[in-house]
């Protein structure tokens, strides 16, 4: 018996996890039945990071194995979330996971939207993409295409990073992100909130 964690935002990465704790490498994962948004988690969340509910949706993550005595690390760095327990059918993955196997992801009931107060900050997408990038580029469309909310307001904190975890993000690898977030879908509605 295992325990995983499926990590769908900034988890997925390697340098902003190892803040927390140490995992395997990172599996590629799609999970069915949830949805990714932009949202807020509680009022302690100066921004607006994702959150997923269970739904009628994919959401592309990763599959993360870890000793059971780091979940507690990780529950604390996912504070405000839920901790619920993932069937291994409702996963796509190249890991062979047995009935026997704890896959955990961290959702909240609801998603509530971001706002001025609690906005999206890019150095939080620059994180969450540049792990995504850490797979494939593909792969950070399919989470761009897949998450929900993108026209909510977003503030530009490069300059000043509001985001305690940001790690692993290059200039090389932000100017890939800003041509991923030309994407047609997120450039028309990145320009109505900045």
């Amino acid at each position: 018996m295992s325990d995983y964690i499926f990590g769908y935002g900034s988890l997925m990465n390697s340098a902003s996890r190892q803040l927390t704790g140490q995992t395997s490498t990172a599996t590629p994962a799609i999970a069915h039945g949830l949805c990714r948004y932009w949202g807020k988690v509680d009022e302690s969340y100066l921004l607006a990071p994702l959150v997923v509910t269970k739904g009628e949706g994919m959401v592309n993550g990763v599959l993360l194995q870890l000793d059971s005595g780091q979940l507690s690390e990780f529950d604390h760095r996912e504070r405000g979330y839920k901790r619920i327990k993932l069937h291994p059918s409702a996963l796509v993955s190249a890991l062979e996971l047995s009935e026997r196997d704890n896959v955990w992801i961290y959702i909240t009931e609801q998603a509530i939207p971001p706002c001025i107060i609690s906005p999206i900050m890019q150095t939080y997408v620059d994180t969450v993409l540049a792990g995504c990038l850490e797979i494939s580029e593909s792969f950070a469309e399919q989470f761009i295409e897949h998450t929900i909310g993108w026209h909510h307001p977003r503030e530009d904190d490069r300059h000043d990073p509001k985001y305690g975890n940001l790690a692993g993000v290059t200039q090389e690898v932000m100017q890939k992100i800003d041509r991923l977030l030309a994407h047609p879908l997120i450039s028309i509605v990145s320009s109505n909130t900045n």
